[in-house]
């Protein structure tokens, strides 16, 4: 069994809004090990993003972290996340141990600044001293390692495609080797052939141990298929199935899984058979989330326990899922 890279034990982070909380990570228990790709599906709402932020660390209101824990293991240390302050994480450890490839990273670069001098901003933030000539080399190394020219350096944003965009930032998230990057969404604007290009770079960064773990976040499984083994679903701040992707693509256990891979248009011969289906109603608002299960009013397979008391993660054949009906 391969270590630990990152582990959140029993996570509750909730947003605060005119004196209520928005429940958009309730009760989560999570671990990444090292060079494992993990994926974390769902809909729109279901948390993913704030998952990732929890995962960083990276917590500014009207977030707030109310209970659990958040570990990083690195060089035989555990470090307590949660127990740092912003400063001490924006020093020690973004960038240097953890990074991220932000859900607009297409937009994360400065426009009226060109690639280099925004790079330079970046690592002032993490070191006292800085030598010009030996970042710029290390970048433009890093450049040519995720296929783009290193004069590209030299150049604006505004300059570049999109495919180029996104590869100067993964190349810029990477820079000092975290051992564990989250791509939030990296793939979502950039069309079907421009994809391939940028999952083939994320898998690389893990093939050659520039990074050790990655969690790729997305609501699109035909997309994570091609990069991630394990499969974490979510719904409504909730982890509702964890397993291996193909486990998940043969038999999908939870029935939020079953209808999210279900309601996927693909030209398979099984597919076309069943026809196009859907889940009905919409997700709850995290405000007044529902008692029990947080799918149950959705779901055809409802129990009568369903709506009185919430369901956990169990083990099932190997597999995690959080339903009755098992």
């Amino acid at each position: 069994m391969n270590r630990p890279v990152l582990q959140i034990e029993n996570a509750r982070a909730y947003y605060i809004v005119e004196n209520n909380y928005v429940r958009a990570i309730d009760d989560i228990s999570i671990v990444i090990r090292e060079g494992e790709v993990v994926g974390i599906v769902g809909e729109s709402g279901s948390g993913k993003t704030t998952l990732s932020n929890v995962m960083l660390m990276n917590i500014k209101r009207p977030l707030s972290l109310i209970d659990g824990k958040v570990k990083l293991y690195s060089n035989g240390n555990v470090i307590e996340l949660n127990k740092l302050s912003r400063e001490e994480l924006q020093k020690n450890i973004w960038g240097k141990e953890t990074s991220i490839i932000p859900q607009s990273a297409m937009n994360a670069l400065m426009p009226t600044k060109k690639i280099k001098d925004s790079i330079l901003d970046v690592m002032k933030t993490h070191f006292e001293e800085i030598h010009e000539k030996e970042i710029i080399e290390k970048v433009q190394a890093r450049f040519e390692e995720v296929g783009i020219s290193k004069d590209v350096i030299f150049r604006y944003p505004f300059e570049l495609s999109g495919g180029m965009k996104q590869r100067a930032v993964i190349a810029i998230a990477t820079l000092l080797n975290p051992r564990f990057l989250i791509a939030d969404e990296p793939t979502s604007a950039l069309d079907v052939s421009t994809q391939k290009m940028v999952l083939k770079t994320i898998q690389d960064l893990r093939e050659k141990e520039i990074v050790k773990s990655i969690a790729f976040i997305t609501h699109d499984i035909a997309t994570v298929r091609q990069i991630a083994e394990t499969l974490v679903v979510m719904y409504a701040g909730k982890i509702v199935e964890i397993s291996s992707i193909e486990d998940i693509i043969k038999e999908p256990l939870h029935p939020y899984t079953r209808g999210l891979l279900f309601s996927v248009v693909t030209p398979e011969p099984e597919v076309k058979k069943r026809g196009i289906y859907y889940i009905p109603g919409t997700p709850p608002n995290l405000m007044y989330p529902p008692p029990g299960c947080r799918f149950h009013p959705r779901c055809e397979y409802k129990l009568d326990i369903c709506d009185k008391e919430e369901p956990k993660l169990k083990d099932v054949n190997g597999r995690k899922v959080a339903c009755f009906l098992y």
